[in-house]
C-alpha cells in the first residue's frame, strides 16, 4: 500500500462521521414527511354510470289512512256472475187487500147433443154479431127448446152477465118473430112474449134468468154463437 492511499482512509472516515452527526441533528435528513397546506377545491367530476339495483329492503310501517276522494262516475256494468244458491224459504207475509173485480172471462163452451155454444165477450152490434159468428163457422144462438134456453141462461149467469144477443129479431107485423136462419118463431106465448112490436127493427136478447126481451139492434153487447156438431166441426170451429 502506498502512502497516498493510506492517508485518504482517515480522511474518508472522518467525513462519514461528520455526515452522520449532521444528519441526526437536522431536519433535512429526517425520514418523516410533513403535510403541506390545503389546496383549492377541485372541479365537479362527470356523472358516473348507474350502479346495480340493490336488494329490496324491509317493508316500512303502515301509514295513516288518507281522506276520501270525490265520488267518480259510474262504471260500465260488468258481466252477470254465477247464480247463487237458493235461499231458505221465508216466512209467509201478511195477506194483501183484495184487488178490483176484473172483466168476466168465460172458459170452455156449452153443448147439447147436437150443438156447441160459445159466449163471445166482445161487445158488437147485432149485425156485426151475426157476421162474427158466421166467420167462426156458426151462427147466432137460436134456442128452440126450454132445455137449450135454460142451458144458455145459466151460461150467461156464470159469466156474471145480464143479457146477450141471440139470433132472433122482430119481423113485420104479420110475420112476428124471426130466427136468424129465416124461420119464424112458433108459439111466442110459450116464451112469455106478447105481440111483436118495434120502432127500430128490434132485436132480441136473452137474460141470465132465461127471459127474452127486445133491444135496440144498434146497441153493442156480448152474444152467443152456436155450432152444429159434425165430423168437421173441430177443424172449422174458431174460438
Amino acid at each position: 500500500m502506498d502512502v497516498q492511499t493510506f492517508s485518504r482512509k482517515p480522511f474518508l472516515f472522518i467525513f462519514l462521521c461528520n455526515l452522520y452527526l449532521y444528519c441526526t441533528t437536522t431536519e433535512i435528513c429526517s425520514n418523516s414527511i410533513l403535510p403541506g397546506s390545503k389546496g383549492d377545491p377541485g372541479g365537479v367530476g362527470a356523472d358516473g354510470e348507474e350502479g346495480r339495483m340493490g336488494k329490496t329492503g324491509p317493508p316500512g310501517q303502515r301509514g295513516l289512512t288518507g281522506e276520501y276522494g270525490e265520488k267518480g262516475e259510474m262504471g260500465q256494468m260488468g258481466k252477470m256472475g254465477p247464480r247463487g244458491m237458493r235461499g231458505d224459504k221465508g216466512q209467509q207475509g201478511v195477506d194483501g187487500l183484495p184487488g178490483l173485480k176484473g172483466k168476466p172471462v168465460v172458459l170452455g163452451i156449452r153443448e147439447t147433443e147436437n150443438k156447441f155454444y160459445l159466449l163471445v165477450t166482445e161487445a158488437r152490434r147485432y149485425e156485426d154479431s151475426l157476421l162474427n159468428c158466421k166467420l167462426r163457422g156458426g151462427s147466432l144462438a137460436m134456442p128452440r127448446s126450454t132445455e137449450t134456453n135454460t142451458l144458455l141462461a145459466n151460461y150467461i149467469r156464470e159469466a156474471d152477465l145480464t143479457h146477450v144477443f141471440i139470433g132472433l129479431q122482430v119481423g113485420v107485423t104479420e110475420v112476428g118473430y124471426m130466427y136468424a136462419d129465416g124461420k119464424p118463431l112458433l108459439n111466442p106465448t110459450v116464451w112469455a112474449l106478447q105481440g111483436s112490436h118495434s120502432s127500430k127493427g128490434g132485436c132480441m136478447q136473452l137474460g141470465s134468468t132465461g127471459g127474452w126481451s127486445q133491444v135496440d139492434c144498434g146497441a153493442a153487447q156480448y152474444y152467443i154463437c152456436e155450432f152444429v156438431k159434425n165430423k168437421s166441426t173441430s177443424a172449422t170451429l174458431v174460438f
